[in-house]
């Protein structure tokens, strides 16, 4: 990029040679129209002598006058768009070479020079966005390691111990199990990431249609009965009755089995989960309420993030990306959702959308 800069040299010559012949034209119709003016009222006869004087004095000022202006011209760029570029061209090539966190300095406007400190905003904020989404493909990367060393590490174990000569049946049949379970679990991670990042690209476009919001909620929540069953939750539903909307039911379906997912997944055995449909003209609201663990407030800022899980132990199966899912889905269908949560009392999720269209 520095090898297509013009040399200041040239440039000032190039600028010398303009005001010379500028002010050259200016002064010469100056002392015509002045000399013939002083002819014809006044009459007065020049010699070859005087007017050869006269043309050396006027071309010692345009000299004189070009230099000043030439020099005044070179200062002026030197602090007004010189130096601004400079420190432009420093900081892009420091962006071309990775790094981030550069910042330009805002620099002294003079009258009707504003727009270098609108570049440089825009620099910096751009810089920012770079900056941030560095920082977010650094976790990215180093959350999906750690996430798919996890299943595969149970994989290989088991799949060692299952080597092992004479090794009964029962314990046989254990080490499948692990190696299916743990199989099954980096399948959901490598598909959730998928669809995120779909998602994320909008490579998934919202397909409405009309639809009977309530049956979808019931085939989502029955969907996990074998997983109620088994911790002896209690169902609770309070959902109106034929409430059509146009929207995306697959995209929407994504997101009632997240969140009922989670509320069958943190709620101890024999506690409660409620769904709930309320609409109106313009909107309808859905919540699912669980007896669960809860969360703390500065837990429930972050659960919407990629790979952010509360659980720190990974104690509970899942990965993190659920609700960041949920959170992009309900943003494609313009759409809101927030939480309410009490630690060891319980979860409260509600989302918002509109009726009719998205």
């Amino acid at each position: 990029m520095k090898k297509h800069r013009q040399r200041p040299f040239f440039r000032a010559l190039q600028n010398y040679v303009t005001f010379f012949l500028l002010v050259a034209f200016i002064v010469s119709c100056c002392m015509m129209l002045f000399v013939s003016t002083l002819a014809d009222s006044m009459g007065l006869v020049f010699t070859k002598e005087n007017v050869a004087a006269a043309a050396k004095l006027t071309f010692g000022n345009v000299l004189l006058i070009s230099c000043g202006a030439a020099t005044i011209d070179y200062i002026r760029r030197r602090r007004m768009v010189d130096r601004p570029v400079k420190q432009i061209m420093d900081a892009l090539d420091q962006v071309m070479q990775g790094d981030f966190t550069v910042r330009i300095a805002p620099v002294k406007e003079f009258a009707g020079e504003t727009g270098f400190n609108e570049i440089i905003q825009a620099i910096n904020a751009m810089t920012a966005e770079l900056q941030g989404t560095e920082t977010l493909r650094t976790d990215f990367i180093a959350n999906v390691s750690h996430e798919l060393k996890t299943p595969l590490a149970v994989m290989g174990n088991y799949a060692t111990m299952l080597r092992q000569p004479k090794l009964s049946e029962e314990d046989r049949m254990e080490y499948a199990k692990s190696i299916s379970v743990a199989a099954r679990r980096l399948a959901a991670l490598i598909t959730n990431i998928l669809k995120l990042n779909k998602l994320e690209n909008q490579q998934i476009f919202a397909q409405p249609k009309e639809f009977d919001l309530g049956e979808l909620l019931c085939e989502c929540l029955l969907g996990f009965e074998a997983a109620w069953e088994k911790k002896k939750l209690e169902i609770e539903t309070d959902i109106q009755d034929d409430v059509r909307i146009k929207s995306d039911p697959e995209l929407l379906s994504l997101v009632w089995n997240n969140l009922i997912s989670n509320a069958v997944k943190f709620t101890p055995e024999g506690g409660t989960i409620h769904v709930s449909l309320t609409a109106d003209e313009a909107n309808v609201a859905v919540s699912v309420r669980d007896t669960g663990c809860g969360m703390t407030p500065e837990v429930g800022r972050h659960i919407f993030e990629k790979f952010y899980q509360g659980d720190t132990s990974h104690a509970t199966q899942g990965n993190g990306l659920g609700l960041a899912l949920v959170k992009r889905v309900i943003d494609i269908l313009n759409g809101e959702i927030s939480v309410q949560s009490t630690p060891d009392q319980g979860s409260v999720f509600t989302v918002k959308i509109r009726r009719n269209g998205i």
